[in-house]
């Protein structure tokens, strides 16, 4: 039976992408480029450093001059990371209704401790979340499903008591290979509706709303949590 709901953070609880779309175009105005429209950059918010320098300025990790302007990014992201990422629309209430239920929820993502937990202290999510699992806690990123697994360890589940939801193919790749239930999103960033019917998840939110619908279910259907 699942009783544990792991969440991917960025463009899953978190609209954090003006802050990265932000930090993204600072680079290009050191390189005396114009802004990038922020669509533009949004879309690969959840690809984190890698995903928007390859957009704002063409570079490839294997480039010479990556690892300055990823050091550069990261240190103007940390600087307007708080004050441009919120949760998305009813997602509290989700949290609300999960922790009613008795539930545990956690988060497993790609970004790093660094920037992931004083987000989370700032979001007042982390004394909530019962594990959070960052892209430099274990030697795996997504979509490798090692992240997951050692989540499931730290409090004492299984990955077949789990449901994890995120916005990028590789949360449900990462989610499927680890043994869980997945539900992919298509209110975040890289997945458009087509794009999450073609992960092949057990269930597509196209708004935060329908999340506590696919769980729960309604008058009409069973849920996840409730099958």
């Amino acid at each position: 039976m699942i009783d544990t709901v792991l969440f991917d953070l960025d463009g899953t609880l978190v609209d954090s992408a003006p802050g990265l779309a932000l930090a993204a175009n600072l680079q290009r105005q050191k390189c005396q480029l114009p802004d990038l429209p922020y669509e533009r950059l949004r879309v690969v918010a959840s690809q984190g450093t890698r995903g928007l320098l390859k957009v704002a300025l063409e570079l490839n990790q294997e480039d010479l001059v990556y690892p300055y302007f990823r050091d550069r990014f990261l240190e103007d992201y940390r600087d307007c990371m708080l004050d441009n990422s919120h949760l998305f629309p009813q997602i509290s209430e989700l949290l609300d209704t999960i922790e009613s239920r008795h539930l545990l929820w956690g988060i497993v993502t790609n970004k790093s401790e660094a920037l992931t937990l004083p987000l989370l202290d700032y979001l007042k999510l982390s004394a909530r979340s019962s594990v959070n699992v960052c892209g430099d806690t274990t030697p795996y990123i997504k979509p490798h499903p090692g992240g997951l697994i050692y989540a499931t360890e730290k409090i004492g589940k299984t990955p077949n008591q789990c449901v994890y939801i995120g916005d990028d193919e590789r949360d449900i790749i990462a989610g499927k290979e680890a043994g869980m239930k997945t539900i992919a999103l298509s209110y975040g960033y890289s997945l458009d509706k087509q794009g999450a019917i073609a992960t092949q998840a057990d269930a597509i939110a196209h708004h935060p709303a329908d999340i506590a619908t696919i769980l729960f279910g309604d008058a009409d259907t069973k849920g996840m949590i409730n099958a």
